[in-house]
């Protein structure tokens, strides 16, 4: 009977961790995560933040079960606001790789976007052409010491 209440507890603990939309990311440190599907944007709670996915500007990933010379990049660009200012259009990719001007996360005005994951994965069904329209981001925010842009 203990080990019945036992693994349901621990279950209970796992499904409310899964719910938290926050991040802990490498340095310990919180970032809130936000999903957004395209032309969606979100007004940050907890930072001044408006952000705005507006479109995939490259989707060059390798589609699933297909051998490529190189897995590919998809770059997602977003908008961002803050109070009172013009917004701001950053490209993110899934990669970083400076020789290409690719890079996962970003500073502005005191805060690291960071892109996390683009969903849909194109498959040989379903091409970048297809999935136009119906991608989704994630991506976290978390204050940062680095005033950038």
């Amino acid at each position: 009977m203990l080990h019945k209440v036992l693994i349901l507890s621990l279950g209970i603990y796992s499904l409310v961790s899964c719910t938290s939309q926050k991040n802990v990311n490498a340095y310990g440190k919180e970032s809130e995560g936000i999903d957004l599907f395209e032309g969606q944007q979100k007004l940050l709670k907890e930072y001044p933040l408006q952000i705005k996915f507006n479109r995939i500007v490259e989707e060059s990933r390798c589609p699933e079960g297909v051998d490529c010379i190189w897995a590919g990049v998809a770059v997602a660009e977003i908008e961002i606001t803050r109070k009172a200012a013009k917004p701001v259009i950053l490209n993110l990719a899934t990669t970083d790789m400076q020789t290409r001007g690719y890079q996962k996360s970003t500073n502005f005005s005191g805060y690291t976007i960071e892109l996390q994951n683009v969903a849909p994965y194109p498959t040989t069904e379903r091409r970048a052409q297809d999935l136009k329209g119906n991608y989704k981001i994630s991506i976290s925010v978390q204050k940062s010491k680095i005033n950038d842009v």
